[in-house]
């Protein structure tokens, strides 16, 4: 089905439309149940739009089951050519002149044609090359149009897919809308690719499009041509001497960065997407894009570093964060589920580490516990998988997992300074005390672990209520004794400081800090007195 069989809302095409699509799900047998293969070639039967749908369906593990994701992650975007004049008509209907006047040649032939656009290749007048992109005709009401019978087929979509209340397919569409949206407009690809260009400056081995921002609106897109290689080329990238390996490490590591420093990643990075091009790597088509806030950038980090150390309470802790829980969790089982996690890759050597495969386990804990998962992770998720299965086309030795964990430890020592370990320290000391004062409700996870038979607890004790009682004491101070701690280093932090007023010559902040530091240290030594008095 092209473009032309899809018909236009203006042409009173609704009912036509809906007409093609009982067609369809009639020929694919619906009223048998809905699976994942079927569901992707439904959309491909469709057309252009509903693949484009798919496409974006296909990134949202969050709102459709993994299974789903992974099936629609398969649909390609190819579609009929659009004829040259209605490119030509495009372009000076939007930029305001005759093409002739700013490009002095373009290529007829078009460099690719997918479901919202068609790019060509062409020259400025000035001589610099450019590639255009030029959005299809009608396209953002043909979609809209697509979208209105979704959202009346919804009810039909939760019967068929037999996902009961666990999917909101309402919610699903309008989500798919949203981001239909974001990528029709040209502008907004603009500026994406604005903001990637300058997150690179400074790295010497990196490169992308130049927005030519004079010729460019919200349907029509004119940037730098950056030429080159496709980076899968193998064979023609070895005959120019280049090493794959070093490709393959260098894209890896620059990913990398882009997800912990930028925050702002490449959310398509499949072949078509990266070129090599005068020694560097060029990142092309910011038209999918996926951002990670500071928050959940410092839960990944804590998440992998926990694995590698075995710390299935920083783990815990990390993926209780990642969302909101839906109601109370179980803690006693999350940890059961982490704990053989933790076994799982523990075991495993950074070779046949996946972490694409880590990603997926970690969000079916995270999934199966009834915590919701924010879409920046899931859109994060689905662009590693993208990006291990380019580097397994590049040189399948390299290990992502690997170069993210090298990534992490370069950056803590780029980062390190006194003052910011202090302040690690103090956080550190925090994260500490709240550890301490959650004894009692590990204990008690504990316990109903044992219970359930999932964890064997012996003891041997001639008074369980002593031994009970020494423990509680024990916890008890040590919260104790790193909260007076936590008082006296936030005391020495801030001495420094110039805050007013100051008392007994320290800043007012810093002198309250050290004297809740002693009356707690008098309090605790108190404690402590009596204690042995009573025992004694």
């Amino acid at each position: 089905m092209t473009d032309k069989d899809i018909a236009h809302p203006q042409e009173g095409g609704t009912g036509k439309r809906l007409s093609e699509i009982l067609s369809v799900l009639r020929k694919r047998g619906i009223t048998k149940g809905l699976t994942p293969a079927k569901l992707r070639e439904i959309f491909e039967d469709l057309g252009p739009t509903y693949v484009k749908i798919g496409q974006i369906m296909s990134m949202r593990s969050d709102l459709l089951p993994e299974d789903y994701c992974r099936e629609l992650a398969k649909l390609r975007s190819d579609a009929a050519e659009m004829p040259f004049d209605t490119v030509l008509e495009i372009i000076e209907k939007e930029l305001g002149r005759p093409a002739e006047e700013i490009f002095a040649s373009i290529e007829k032939t078009p460099l690719g044609s997918a479901s919202i656009a068609q790019a060509h290749s062409a020259v400025l007048a000035d001589g610099r090359k450019a590639v255009i992109k030029v959005q299809r005709p009608n396209i953002h009401a043909v979609m809209e149009n697509d979208i209105r019978i979704l959202r009346k087929a919804s009810g039909l979509l939760k019967l068929t897919m037999g996902t009961g209340d666990l999917v909101d397919f309402r919610s699903v569409i309008e989500e798919i809308w949203k981001t239909s949206q974001e990528e029709m407009d040209f502008k907004k690809e603009s500026d994406n690719l604005i903001r990637f260009r300058k997150n690179q400056e400074g790295i010497a081995y990196v490169t992308s499009p130049v927005v030519y921002a004079e010729y460019t609106t919200a349907y029509v897109l004119t940037m730098s041509d950056v030429g080159g290689v496709p980076i899968d080329g193998r064979q023609e990238l070895e005959k120019m001497g280049y090493d794959l390996e070093e490709i393959a490490s260098r894209l890896a590591e620059n990913y990398c960065r882009q997800i912990l420093h930028d925050g702002f990643f490449h959310a398509d990075p499949h072949p078509g997407n990266l070129k090599i091009t005068d020694g560097k790597i060029a990142w092309i088509d910011l038209g999918m894009t996926g951002t990670v806030s500071e928050n959940l950038r410092h839960i990944i980090k804590i998440a992998v570093e926990a694995v590698i150390n075995d710390d299935i309470y920083s783990l815990t802790n990390a993926f209780l964060s990642v969302g909101k829980p839906e109601g109370e969790v179980d803690r006693s089982r999350l940890y059961s589920q982490i704990d053989s996690f933790v076994r799982r890759y523990k075991a495993m050597d950074f070779g046949s580490m996946d972490i694409a495969e880590m990603f997926e386990d970690g969000i079916n804990i995270i999934k199966s516990n009834r915590i919701a998962i924010p879409s920046e992770l899931t859109i994060l998720y689905r662009s590693m998988l993208t990006i291990e299965g380019t580097l397994a086309l590049i040189s399948p030795r390299v290990n992502l997992l690997k170069i993210l964990t090298d990534y992490l430890k370069n950056e803590s020592k780029r980062e390190f300074d006194l003052k910011k370990e202090l302040l690690h320290d103090g956080r550190l000391i925090y994260a500490s005390t709240k550890k301490t004062m959650e004894i009692p409700a590990q204990i008690s996870d504990l316990l109903s672990l044992a219970k359930n038979g999932d964890i064997m607890v012996g003891v041997h004790s001639a008074n369980q209520e002593e031994h009970t009682a020494a423990i509680l004491a024990a916890s008890s101070d040590i919260a104790f004794s790193i909260l007076i701690l936590s008082f006296y280093l936030l005391a020495g932090l801030t001495a420094g400081l110039t805050l007013k007023p100051e008392v007994c010559g320290l800043p007012w902040l810093s002198f309250l800090a050290l004297a809740a530091g002693s009356v707690l240290l008098a309090i605790f030594l108190i404690r402590l007195f009596r204690r042995k008095k009573k025992t004694g």
